[in-house]
């Protein structure tokens, strides 16, 4: 497991999982971990990012307030520990920490471009980073939050309302069945990027919910999860 650690604006240290593909890459991708950190699961999903050809970090979020490689279980345990996390970490600590890791692919060799991908809050953070920062490619997996104020990266009012600030191209991927974003919701931020500008676009799978990407939750769908990775590498290569 290879790890850097990329200095941050504020004089903290971001410590981030690394994966490089076989031959230099022209883009960079930071890949936003859900509520439990960068587990396994996010390690893998970098992993498969720099096997399709993308130079991949997976930043830990919560460093200022979780020991460094720190990652929490999928139980109830481990949930209210990742809330505590995610309530302490402020809207311009996750873009302090988003402009380090840019800053830091920017700085390898032939990086042209950056991409983001983020799971659930990850998906919020991915989202807020795509509307204040220079980003060419997001894909938001079940980004939760994102209309109203009820966490402090949605404060001090929606995250949705920055997305006319949108520079580079968006992908928003939501089961219907989501118990965390309602039908009403999924029809704001659709409406919220089709207002934003062309090249946006949200994918609703019917009968899914939370975290249909983990194969270790009841939530699971193969069909659901290859489908979204095939869109996530085409808007990534487009």
């Amino acid at each position: 497991m290879t790890t850097v650690s990329i200095p941050v604006s504020d004089g903290t240290l971001l410590p981030a999982y690394l994966a490089r593909p076989a031959t230099a890459a022209a883009t960079g991708v930071i890949v936003v971990h859900e509520l439990f950190g960068v587990n396994p699961g996010i390690a893998a999903v970098a992993d498969d990012l720099a096997g399709a050809g993308f130079l991949t970090v997976a930043p830990e979020f919560y460093h200022r307030s979780a020991p460094a490689g720190r990652w929490l279980p999928r139980d109830g345990a481990g949930r209210a520990e990742g809330f505590g996390y995610l309530n302490e970490l402020t809207r311009q600590h996750a873009l302090d920490d988003t402009a380090a890791a840019i800053a830091w692919l920017r700085s390898q060799p032939r990086i042209e471009r950056i991409a983001m991908l983020g799971f659930s809050a990850g998906g919020h953070l991915a989202f807020l980073a795509a509307c204040s920062l220079d980003i060419d490619r997001t894909a938001v997996l079940y980004g939760g939050w994102l209309t109203v104020t009820d966490i402090p990266l949605s404060q001090p009012a929606p995250t949705l309302d920055l997305a006319p600030g949108i520079k580079g191209r968006l992908l928003y991927l939501v089961g219907e069945d989501d118990f965390l974003i309602t039908a009403g919701q999924r029809r704001e931020i659709a409406a919220a990027l089709r207002a934003a500008g062309p090249g946006h676009e949200v994918v609703s799978y019917p009968g899914l919910h939370h975290a249909f990407w983990w194969p270790d939750t009841p939530e699971y769908s193969k069909q659901a999860r290859d489908d979204a990775w095939t869109r996530v590498l085409a808007l990534f290569a487009s």
